[in-house]
């Protein structure tokens, strides 16, 4: 084990002299090995090739491989996509919830029949599936795929959205619901004996599910919302709470709203950010490149400027609108113009330059709070396999080597207290202990 890990070191170190990171060379081995890295990569799949550079005949622009159609569903793209991601080594896929669109749970199932190791982010809107039905799907998913689901609650931030499928609550009331909701559903997963509920959009009782999730104490709960409604239920809720990418002060200023929203809750949720680099091998070509998506984008929209009737609902978006307003490009490399021109419908903010450039921003996140990284291209198939093969490396490494940090220096502080916890009644000096250990994470 001990030659395993001098391996692994010995590797990051390396990589760190190549690329100029800066690290500690007399680390200690940790005694029980290496903790697993703190750092999640969520890709997200698509359920046919497509994305906001398609063109009006079903093409994709500057897609190296494949052939584009208009059905709803391409199961070839969808597997090959998938299964991308697992080579390319991401944590987890997002597979998202849209209106019209083929169902995530089937979606997710089939993704589990043919991957190993990936783990599914299943997108939910609460409101069409009772809350204990919901319960047992996701746990028998969690039981047949092994212990790789979670789950991504979103409420919905568009009326007319939430009425084709026969939704008529305001945003407040789906935002006590959803509460109601995630009451139920956590209560059903953990839950030894029958319960009862009683709250004003779900009464349940002595409800029951003898199927539980393989994850203890229950399957992970993602958030998403950004409204003062959402940032309250995910404070009560969520085990991570998932956020676009804004520039870097403003996500700061989010995780501690959430941050002080939660203590009433003695609870502290991770964070997710959302990105879609635009990566080149040098920075100017990053930037041509974002340039080229940008007019193609228009050209699909056939020029047609934002309009008061394109701003959503939502206030993720409203937010991401906002900073655009700031200028095309916010620290550096956040690009916010394809936001702009789309309205800001979903995560539409780019980071733009090198992979170690791009990786150097993320780190910036994910140093914020930020440790689910959330990430997906424009070209979607080929830009997964770039980001494994370029980005993925360099922020894992730099991660790992700041937890070796972390390590050794509590490791020298832990030596450097004074051993007075064992001084004899008359005074003599405590005797020199000669074990030592190096506190894991």
């Amino acid at each position: 084990m001990i030659c395993q890990i001098h391996d692994y070191v010995t590797h990051l170190f390396l990589f760190a002299h190549f690329r100029n990171i800066p690290i500690i060379r007399d680390t200690e081995l940790p005694s029980e090995g290496i903790a697993p890295m703190p750092v999640e990569f969520i890709g997200m799949v698509s359920n046919r090739p497509e994305s906001e550079i398609k063109s009006a005949d079903g093409s994709v622009w500057d897609a190296p491989t494949g052939t584009a159609t208009n059905a709803a569903l391409d199961i070839e793209h969808l597997k090959r996509h998938i299964q991308v991601h697992e080579e390319a080594e991401f944590d987890r896929i997002l597979i998202g919830y849209f209106n019209g669109a083929p169902d995530g749970w089937a979606v997710a199932s089939y993704a589990a029949s043919i991957t190993d190791r990936l783990g599914f982010l299943l997108a939910h809107r609460p409101g069409f599936v009772s809350p204990t039905v919901a319960s047992r799907m996701a746990s028998t998913l969690d039981v047949f795929s092994g212990g790789r689901l979670a789950i991504h609650v979103i409420t919905g931030g568009n009326d007319a959205d939430q009425k084709r499928d026969g939704d008529y609550l305001d945003k407040t009331q789906r935002y006590a619901r959803t509460s109601e909701f995630l009451d139920i559903i956590r209560q059903d997963w953990v839950s030894t004996d029958p319960f009862d509920y009683e709250g004003d959009f779900y009464q349940v009782t002595q409800a029951f599910s003898a199927v539980k999730p393989v994850q203890q104490p229950h399957i992970p709960v993602y958030f998403g919302g950004s409204s003062t409604e959402a940032l309250d239920v995910a404070a009560k809720h969520a085990d991570v709470w998932a956020t676009w990418g804004e520039p870097l002060n403003d996500v700061k200023l989010q995780i501690a709203d959430l941050n002080k929203r939660a203590r009433a809750f003695d609870r502290q949720p991770g964070v997710s950010v959302s990105f879609r680099p635009i990566l080149g091998s040098t920075e100017a070509k990053a930037w041509e490149k974002a340039h080229q998506i940008l007019e193609r984008i228009k050209i699909i929209r056939n020029d047609a400027p934002t309009t008061p009737s394109d701003n959503p609902q939502s206030d993720g978006s409203q937010r991401l609108l906002d900073a655009a307003k700031g200028g095309a490009v916010r620290d550096d490399r956040l690009y916010t113009a394809i936001a702009e021109v789309t309205g800001a419908r979903g995560n539409s903010t780019a980071l733009v330059g090198t992979p170690d450039q791009v990786a150097e921003t993320l780190l910036q996140y994910y140093d914020a709070g930020c440790s689910t990284l959330l990430i997906r291209g424009y070209d979607p198939v080929k830009d997964a396999i770039d980001y494994g093969r370029d980005l993925l490396p360099i922020v894992r490494a730099e991660v790992n080597l700041r937890d070796l940090r972390a390590q050794n220096e509590a490791s020298r502080a832990a030596q450097s207290k004074p051993h007075n916890d064992s001084t004899s009644p008359n005074g003599a000096a405590p005797t020199e202990t000669t074990s030592e250990t190096v506190p894991s994470r």
